[in-house]
């Protein structure tokens, strides 16, 4: 059966996967009553559904102001690779952020991971009890670079949650306290 144009069919709420806008949509294309892509009225970029999966996939967390270039682009990249299904990928790149984050902190190049974590920890970037997150992130980082296993979607999606609060609270927050006046 081929795609059919229609102008309205039913209408579907969902988070575009492209933009992150949520939105409404009930114009597309159908091929069964099961595989259907809306278009976003937002973006007007095409995402297809099926009973079991969106593509795009949304990407989990949200952003974060502040952020160095190079730091900025791995947490996207993290982001991206769990709406893309690539949970182990996801997993690498948000233990490699802790890293870039050390070093963006001043923390000296050429060490080894864990010299990183402990700086991040000895230098007060890491909130009170958070370094519980840092170690987790750590230690699923460590099992999806060293044994021989994949990473799930839970895994994945949990290492970018706590990522991005690590990263509000270096950055983000930081910058939005106001300068003081002279």
């Amino acid at each position: 059966m081929a795609w059919q144009n229609t102008q309205r069919i039913v209408s579907h709420s969902f988070t575009c996967g492209h933009c992150g806008n949520l939105v409404a949509s009930d114009c597309g294309f159908f091929k069964a009553l099961d595989q259907r892509v809306y278009i976003c009225p937002h973006c007007d970029q095409p995402s297809y559904f099926s009973p079991s999966e969106q593509l795009p996939g949304v990407a989990p967390g949200n952003d974060v102001r502040a952020l160095p270039e190079d730091v900025a682009s791995l947490y996207r990249e993290a982001r991206r690779a769990v709406a893309a299904s690539a949970y182990t990928a996801a997993t690498l790149v948000s233990r490699k952020l802790l890293m870039n984050v050390a070093v963006a902190q001043k923390a000296p190049t050429g060490r080894t991971f864990v010299e990183y974590v402990e700086y991040l920890a000895n230098q007060g970037y890491v909130p009170p009890n958070g370094k519980g997150w840092v170690d987790h992130i750590r230690k699923k980082g460590n099992e999806a670079t060293h044994e021989i296993v994949v990473m799930k979607r839970e895994d994945a999606e949990e290492l970018v949650a706590f990522t991005e609060m690590l990263l509000k609270f270096i950055y983000e927050f930081p910058s939005r306290v106001p300068k003081s006046q002279p």
